[in-house]
């Protein structure tokens, strides 16, 4: 290879929130930088895409999803996703004609866990609704505010080893929980490794106080929380999904939050953003957050140091850290 070519097919906003001005002069060291906008316009002048003369490619939040040229492509080696899944940008097929796939959902992990984290204190000591409360009555010494419950003691059930699974659980484990843990790809060993005993779905929903939600979205884990299985978390129990709302059937957990049963945190809906007149918000006993588990700067710097250190690893014939290889294709959530 020459001088490569590199296109980071970004939306400005988003490419200034994961390079730093230092991540970018190394991005360019690496060859000749081309960047959505003028600069991607102005690389052909037939009006053909830019990203089919590129060597190496640079997707995210807001890239556009390849076209089946893509794979036809004689020059195009290396596609480094900054985001998590790459479903919806890169076929399969892809990853079967030599280009290589990278992506960079570990510098996400943390802060969606983090998140999730939060969520699960905020559910367990009712602190959404206390704030509502407080907000708007300004009430104090007046109001029953009841009990609420720690997280020290308590058993949590963790859906999915992913990254994000993973350190929930270590966030959980250190918070005094006793965990359970379903995910048929996680040996026995590596469940106890992190702390966590194994469980089948069933017995990890009927036995757990929170059960939270970190798998990807596969044929079949398409609304495995259905009626059935929601009936199965004891009374009281919280539902915290930061990972996908696909994995949760909608209509029945709506039908037992009506009852008061049970209560949710989510950061993942059915339909984004949610429409003003949805019934989500008019539930007393769920907390929601706008798909906001990895908005923060740590994780943006993070997932853009991963960005150009797979690039300078590709380019130095070194092995990716982070490879999607076509067996772990549908492990993207």
């Amino acid at each position: 290879m020459g001088t490569p070519t590199v296109c980071v097919d970004l939306p400005p906003k988003l490419e200034s929130e994961l390079f730093a001005d230092e991540s970018l002069q190394r991005l360019a060291r690496f060859g000749r930088l081309i960047r959505q906008g003028e600069d991607a316009a102005a690389v052909t002048a037939d009006g053909g895409d830019p990203r089919l003369q590129a060597d190496i490619l640079i997707t995210g939040w807001g890239s556009r999803p390849l076209p089946a040229a893509t794979a036809a492509s004689d020059r195009l080696g290396l596609i480094v996703h900054s985001a998590g899944s790459i479903r919806r940008l890169i076929p399969v097929e892809l990853l079967a004609t030599g280009v290589r796939v990278s992506q960079a959902s570990a510098g996400m992990a943390q802060s969606v866990a983090e998140l999730a984290l939060y969520m699960t204190i905020a559910r367990l000591r009712d602190l959404d609704r206390i704030d509502r409360v407080m907000s708007t009555d300004h009430a104090w010494a007046a109001a029953d505010f009841g009990l609420g419950r720690t997280l020290s003691g308590a058993t949590v059930g963790v859906v999915g080893a992913s990254r994000v699974g993973r350190a929930y659980v270590k966030l959980v484990v250190a918070s005094g929980a006793d965990v359970i843990l379903h995910d048929p790809y996680l040996s026995e060993r590596e469940c106890k490794e992190l702390g966590a005993r194994p469980a089948p779905l069933d017995d990890l929903l009927s036995q757990s106080a929170v059960v939270a939600l970190h798998a990807p979205v596969r044929q079949e884990t398409r609304r495995m929380i259905d009626a059935r299985r929601l009936a199965l978390i004891p009374d009281g129990g919280v539902l915290v999904n930061t990972a996908r709302s696909a994995l949760v059937d909608t209509e029945a957990l709506l039908a037992e939050l009506r009852t008061g049963r049970l209560s949710a945190a989510l950061d993942v809906f059915d339909e984004e953003p949610l429409p003003a007149d949805s019934e989500w918000w008019r539930l007393p006993n769920v907390l929601l957050t706008p798909h906001l588990g990895a908005r923060t700067w740590h994780s943006r710097r993070t997932q853009g140091e991963i960005v150009v250190e797979e690039v300078r690893r590709y380019l130095a014939g070194l092995e990716l850290r982070y490879e999607v290889h076509p067996d772990t294709y549908d492990l993207m959530a």
